[in-house]
């Protein structure tokens, strides 16, 4: 009889501590992260065919081409794992590498401007809409991932649950950050008197 009250103590007491909702948010967190790697695999498996209709165009920009290259084997080189989730500078490095890899290929479709007969190519501007298309998947399944962990976050950091966090080590998880956040932060100027 003392035992069984001292079981149902335990369930009692556990069924306010969180401990399930640790449970599911951290699958919804994983199971967003999941979605993230897949449109970023998604773009990176966009990137050679680009590369190659692009290199079809004479005289485009070696350099730029090149540092789309050079990104994409960065961004692809980074093993992530779930524990990703949990080690704040491994997180970091993997959004830096994204973002290098964003910001080559946005280069990309600003220098493809400057030769019509690429952007007249149907092959192109085929990639150019998938490409598109997947940087809004990107940002879709990246708002989603934010929304999980911060609802995981606030469990963790809210009274009693923050407890439960502590004893099953739960800690907060990192979310994405923008990466030039100092630099966004600041208006532009803008100067009507120049001509």
């Amino acid at each position: 009889m003392k035992r069984w009250f001292l079981m149902m103590l335990v369930a009692l007491s556990l069924t306010g501590c969180g401990y399930n909702d640790f449970q599911r948010l951290d699958e919804q967190t994983k199971s967003a992260w999941s979605e993230v790697l897949n449109q970023y695999q998604r773009r990176a498996d966009l990137v050679p065919n680009l590369v190659a209709t692009v290199k079809g165009e004479a005289n485009f920009e070696q350099e730029t081409l090149t540092k789309v290259i050079e990104a994409r084997a960065k961004a692809t080189s980074i093993q992530v794992t779930p524990e990703t989730l949990n080690n704040p500078e491994a997180f970091a490095k993997f959004q830096q590498v994204q973002g290098e890899l964003s910001g080559a290929l946005s280069r990309l479709m600003a220098v493809s401007e400057r030769y019509p007969d690429l952007k007249a190519n149907q092959s192109f501007r085929d990639l150019r809409v998938q490409l598109e298309g997947t940087e809004n998947r990107i940002t879709v399944a990246r708002n989603r991932y934010i929304q999980t962990v911060q609802e995981y976050n606030v469990l963790a950091r809210s009274f009693p649950t923050n407890l439960t966090a502590m004893v099953f080590h739960y800690p907060p998880k990192p979310s994405f950050t923008v990466q030039n956040e100092a630099q966004i932060s600041v208006p532009p100027s803008v100067d009507f008197n120049k001509k």
